[in-house]
């Protein structure tokens, strides 16, 4: 007689075993029209299951997260059930579900093209449309290899294989003919997936992520609760081609990249001005909140990162070189041990604490070539790195004032939407419960204090503290975990670091990472998408471009650009014999916010004629003001 609580607290006894259908039509008949899946004590189930002792039991719904998931997942099989019905001798491999969608990777000798595509998604609509039904069976390892194999599916008697011996196999039948082996839970039936999906695109990928094995094709889909929500989502990508930080890189010749250095930046002079004028800013906004500015070298001593734990924890990442006398070194994967050697330097007391070094240090961190991705993923990058070593005492002053700062920065530079993630001690740690106590607690306090949205990630700390994640969200609604603040009780004593405490002993100073951005090169990335490569003026790497309409009118324009070169304004001139309407076309395609235009009309009466990126308003100003207005434009917002 099991006896089922519900979400609200409320309790309903049964006099035998209940279905997750039985159970959602008793509750109300609304419920047993939108449930899709139950949470079982915690454990997700198929509404066939039936619950046969008191247990707590949550019905999901496409409003849940967790319905939209199975959503995805029933669409990943009903796509891969409509290629083989289309494609007989396509072997299916797996078909997870992942953000905004789901995918399938497939044997198939031929390429699947674009027009494949439209016939999948006209297949799925039609089994959608026949409402078949799931059934999910428990079956033996021995019958389930023997089974695949027999119907040409090797790569799902592979999966099998690779199952821990006392797991449990559960294929789902969706239909009559069409089954696939899966932990489920899946929907009662198709119908329930509805039309909201769309395949989106073709790529390669290799059996089980290895190089090594074959090639197969992956088809990627999107799929979502209700025809608005897709509309909303594929607005979003039309809306990230159109951003791609890599095609305005191009179109604002920024940078480039090249195969004889993966995932390294080349950068062009003005991506390189957009780079050095934010490290500009960072080092004020710094220098003003009291850190001292450091350099470490890139390359370290093995023995420095075995004593740090990185070499055995991070090694397969690092890029190593061995020298003619038999040393091996690295190329740092991070700057942390190096700054905890400045802090060796001399003896520190307690009234030196906090310390808090900056360090803007390149690192190298082997990526595989396949995961690269113009500058939001690369293998040499530069993290706006700092170590505040502090008392255990000052963690939560400090992680306030971490906190602020990383706001007043994103804020700086037009993100006021920032969510927070905290995570907390995992299971295998080091450090005593009564630090990691007060640590999280303090990190905790400074989230709070912020009055920001946090979600809390249980057990996902560092094994050396707890940490926060800052996640912004840009223009088009996409989230980007940039800033951390971690609070490490590890690397201080394992590298040696002490201050002398107000009793005269030595003690470990506690020490916690922090970066703004994480990496400068992925951060410019987000920006130029963010601002669809319309960047702030003071940001701009090309603020003004001085435009003549005749060759007369020359010298008027080349005194006008000196001026406001000398002023700290990037502007260029353009003297070229084009038409103006031309000029004007080509600056604006280069993202350039200020177009000045110098004719007869300007030269007699010392005015310019300028027009902002984005408007089509042309504005007539004395040449005086336009300086004025610029240098004002152009000051770092510092306050």
């Amino acid at each position: 007689m099991p006896q089922i609580q519900l979400l609200d607290g409320k309790k309903i006894p049964f006099t035998k075993s209940i279905s997750g259908i039985e159970l959602s039509k008793k509750i109300s008949k609304s419920l047993e029209k939108t449930a899709l899946i139950m949470e079982v004590d915690g454990q997700l189930k198929d509404l066939s299951h039936e619950i046969t002792k008191d247990s707590n039991v949550r019905i999901i719904t496409s409003k849940d997260k967790e319905g939209l998931e199975v959503i995805r997942h029933d669409a990943a099989h009903i796509m891969a059930m409509a290629v083989q019905e289309l494609f007989p001798g396509t072997q299916v491999t797996i078909g997870p579900v992942i953000e905004n969608g789901f995918y399938y990777d497939f044997a198939r000798k031929k390429p699947f093209t674009s027009d494949d595509l439209k016939k999948i998604e006209k297949k799925m609509s039609e089994i959608i449309d026949q409402d078949v039904k799931t059934r999910r069976e428990v079956w033996k390892r021995d019958k389930a290899i023997a089974h695949f194999k027999k119907i040409g599916e090797k790569y799902k008697a592979e999966i099998i294989d690779s199952i821990p011996q006392n797991e449990e196999l559960s294929v789902y039948h969706h239909g009559d003919t069409w089954h696939d082996l899966c932990r489920g839970p899946h929907l009662t039936s198709s119908s329930k997936i509805g039309k909201a999906f769309k395949l989106t695109k073709v790529s390669g990928a290799y059996w089980r992520g290895d190089s090594n094995n074959e090639m197969l094709q992956r088809i990627y889909g999107t799929c979502w609760s209700s025809k608005k929500e897709l509309d909303d989502y594929l607005h979003r990508l039309e809306e990230a081609e159109k951003r791609d930080h890599r095609k305005l890189g191009k179109e604002m010749d920024l940078f480039h990249f090249r195969e004889e250095s993966p995932g390294s930046v080349f950068w062009h002079e003005k991506g390189w001005l957009l780079f050095q004028r934010l490290v500009e800013y960072m080092r004020m906004k710094q220098r003003l909140a009291g850190y001292k500015e450091i350099n470490t070298p890139e390359l370290l001593d093995k023995t420095l990162w075995e004593k740090s734990g990185h070499w055995e924890k991070f090694g397969e990442h690092m890029f190593i070189s061995e020298t003619p006398d038999e040393k091996t070194f690295a190329i740092k994967p991070m700057n942390c041990p190096g700054c905890v050697q400045v802090f060796n330097q001399g003896l520190k007391s307690y009234r030196d604490l906090p310390l808090k070094l900056s360090e803007f240090g390149k690192v190298h961190r082997y990526e595989p070539s396949g995961a690269l991705h113009g500058l939001l993923r690369v293998r040499a990058f530069t993290q706006d790195d700092a170590h505040i070593f502090c008392t255990e005492d000052q963690i939560t002053q400090e992680s306030l004032a971490v906190t602020n700062l990383i706001l007043e920065i994103y804020k700086d530079l037009g993100f006021e939407n920032v969510i927070l993630k905290y995570s907390d001690r995992p299971e295998k740690r080091v450090g005593e419960d009564s630090v990691w106590d007060k640590s999280e607690a303090a990190l905790l306090s400074a989230i709070k204090k912020s009055k920001l949205d946090y979600t809390i990630n249980k057990g996902e700390g560092a094994f050396y503290g707890p940490k926060i994640e800052f996640v912004l969200r840009d223009a088009i609604g996409r989230d980007w975990q940039c800033g951390t603040l971690q609070v490490d009780l590890n690397l201080p004593n394992r590298l040696g670091a002490t201050f002398i405490d107000k009793d005269g002993t030595k003690k470990v100073p506690v020490m916690l990472h922090r970066a703004l951005f994480g990496s400068l090169e992925r951060f410019i990335g987000i920006l130029i998408e963010n601002y669809a490569g319309k960047l702030p003026f003071w940001l701009s790497p090309s603020q003004a471009v001085v435009c003549t309409i005749a060759e007369e009118n020359n010298e008027y324009v080349k005194k006008l650009f000196e001026d406001l070169f000398k002023e700290g304004i990037k502007c260029e001139v353009d003297l070229r014999n084009e038409k103006i309407n031309y000029k004007v076309r080509e600056h604006s395609l280069a993202k350039v916010p200020v177009i000045i235009v110098c004719g007869k009309e300007e030269v007699a009466a010392k005015t310019v004629t300028i027009r902002r990126l984005g408007s089509e308003k042309q504005e007539k100003m004395k040449r005086e003001d336009l300086i004025k207005i610029m240098i004002q434009e152009n000051k770092l917002p510092l306050n």
